[in-house]
């Protein structure tokens, strides 16, 4: 099984990390983007082009900073021969690693906005398409980190999952110092990731796991605690994300468990707190499980 082969390629890039693996894994197969949140030097960069090795896929890095400007990701036209020129930006490949991305303006993030959604950048009104499949990894510091700037919420939604990378245990530790983890070889043939993702459409939900999506995007809105609830887009990203999880377990269905696991890294980034929450201490983390306690069956 590809997917198979594509998480050993991987464990064997980021040591002890299998949950963050799995999740990026998921998020891929079930046709989103990926947001890596975690403290410099934990393998985030190296698990995105490690990914497009193992799948034998085109990529591109991009290096988010202050003085980024939205043309230098997608690209623009420059004047050749008479005419104007499209010269396309470093977004034109099918893994786009937005690295650090939170370092940059929220103009330059907003960016990738239009190729996050539709699949294609639009410059000087022409739309040019990108390479397909497509899959943007962006890394982000978490915001406490200075010269940092909070992604807009709009841009937060695109994001399908957004998985968190902790720092790994003393054991995973001494394998790192002991024994560096390699560069994936390239797969004989490129990973068919558009099959994968019409595979994980094809995964079953019965309309219990439906109802409760429904009614945890209900609870949501009536928070006091949040400013707004889950969006249709949140709700969508939740199932296809159990649906890929689904399918990293080799299953056509979706099972409770997969709901479960996918709930936090699809629903995390998407609740917003009130001041008041926040003043109570409140945590994003806390609300998610109460709305979970509430709409999901043990």
């Amino acid at each position: 099984m590809p997917l198979a082969q594509l998480r050993q390629s991987l464990s064997n890039v980021l040591y002890g990390q299998e949950e963050v693996v799995d999740t990026l894994l998921a998020t891929a197969v079930a046709g989103g983007h990926a947001l890596l949140e975690g403290l410099p030097g934990l393998g985030k960069t190296q698990l995105a082009r490690g990914f497009a090795a193992a799948s034998g896929l085109s990529y591109n890095r991009i290096q988010f900073t202050p003085d980024l400007l939205p043309a230098d990701v997608t690209g623009t036209d420059v004047w050749q021969d008479g005419r104007f020129e499209f010269r396309p930006g470093p977004l034109f490949a099918q893994v786009v690693l937005a690295d650090e991305i939170n370092r940059a303006t929220p103009k330059t993030q907003s960016a990738l906005l239009e190729a996050m959604q539709e699949g294609a950048v639009t410059v000087s009104g022409v739309r040019h398409p990108l390479p397909q499949p497509f899959m943007v990894i962006a890394t982000q510091n978490p915001i406490e980190l200075e010269g940092t700037y909070p992604l807009p919420e709009a841009q937060l939604d695109r994001f399908t999952a957004k998985i968190e990378v902790l720092p790994p245990p003393p054991a995973v530790w001494r394998r790192i110092l002991s024994e560096p983890p390699a560069e994936p070889e390239p797969p004989a043939e490129p990973v068919e990731l558009a099959r994968l993702r019409r595979a994980a459409g094809a995964v079953r939900a019965a309309s219990s796991a439906l109802e409760a999506i429904v009614n945890l995007a209900q609870l949501a809105s009536e928070s006091p605690h949040l400013r707004f609830g889950v969006s249709p887009r949140g709700a969508q990203a939740w199932l296809a994300l159990a649906r890929g999880f689904a399918l990293l377990a080799d299953r056509s269905y979706v099972e409770w468990a997969d709901l479960r696991r996918a709930a936090r890294p699809a629903l995390i980034h998407r609740l917003f707190l009130t001041e008041e929450a926040r003043f109570e201490g409140v945590s994003e983390a806390d609300v998610l499980a109460g709305l979970l306690a509430r709409a999901m069956p043990e």
